[in-house]
């Protein structure tokens, strides 16, 4: 496919459990023309056998930022999604619904609501008081979770695409800059199906807490370039 409507860019570091889950979702979109760029930071396990066997194409990563960037460079459609190796497109016609309607809006950039695999009553709340504050802080600092980000090339590229200086939350970062060159909206066509496994490794308060001071960060001192919150890229079991 010379010229596809939209390039999906997954990073990926020893994700051989879940990547399939995310790639048969994406093999069974409808009336849509994609393509699949997987960009693998040296996994240990059968990641690139797995993108491969789906028809990805693999590119060096590294880091998200860095992983995202390569990707990118890499994209030939007009339309950038960045997913993470851990989320499920929860329909066959996401992708879809969600590019029609992201150019019906005239978006830049766009992002989604965000559900939870999981029937834990705590993180269904925590991802629905998630959504109500990206959606109310938009007017301040504009977020965008890197498992989900609709953008248009020229405008990734227009920005520098991700910093790859930012250890923590640089999908808010690159969000937030997209935003002052770009129209950001929210789509409503669909939420996109996120994994709850780093609450489940790390804790949910532990991961509630950074989530709270890694805000106050961004907002009062700007983004964060050190490892101040030992940000680790990747799972093993």
């Amino acid at each position: 496919m010379e010229n596809p409507k939209l390039s999906v860019i997954i990073p990926a570091l020893n994700e051989e459990k879940l990547l399939p889950y995310l790639l048969e979702s994406i093999k069974n979109q409808e009336n849509i023309d994609l393509e699949i760029i997987v960009a693998d930071n040296n996994s240990e396990d059968k990641t690139r056998e797995i993108a491969k066997s789906f028809g990805a194409k693999v590119v060096e990563g590294g880091l998200p930022a860095k992983a995202r960037n390569n990707g990118a460079k890499a994209a030939k459609g007009e339309i950038l999604l960045f997913l993470d190796a851990d989320v499920v497109l929860p329909a066959p016609d996401f992708l879809e619904k969600c590019v029609a309607e992201f150019g019906e809006k005239k978006f830049d950039m766009a992002t989604c609501a965000i559900v939870p695999l999981s029937e834990n009553a705590i993180d269904k709340l925590f991802h629905q008081v998630a959504n109500f504050y990206i959606q109310k802080m938009k007017p301040l600092l504009t977020h965008a979770p890197g498992f989900c980000i609709f953008i248009k090339k020229e405008l990734h590229e227009s920005i520098g695409g991700f910093d790859e200086e930012v250890k923590l939350a640089e999908d808010h970062d690159y969000a937030d800059r997209a935003s002052k060159n770009g129209s950001f909206g929210f789509l409503e066509s669909y939420p996109i199906l996120v994994s709850v496994r780093r609450f489940e490794k790390d804790g949910r308060l532990n991961i509630a807490t950074k989530y709270v001071l890694c805000e106050a960060h961004m907002i009062l001192k700007g983004p964060i370039k050190s490892d101040i919150f030992k940000y680790r890229f990747g799972y093993k079991e």
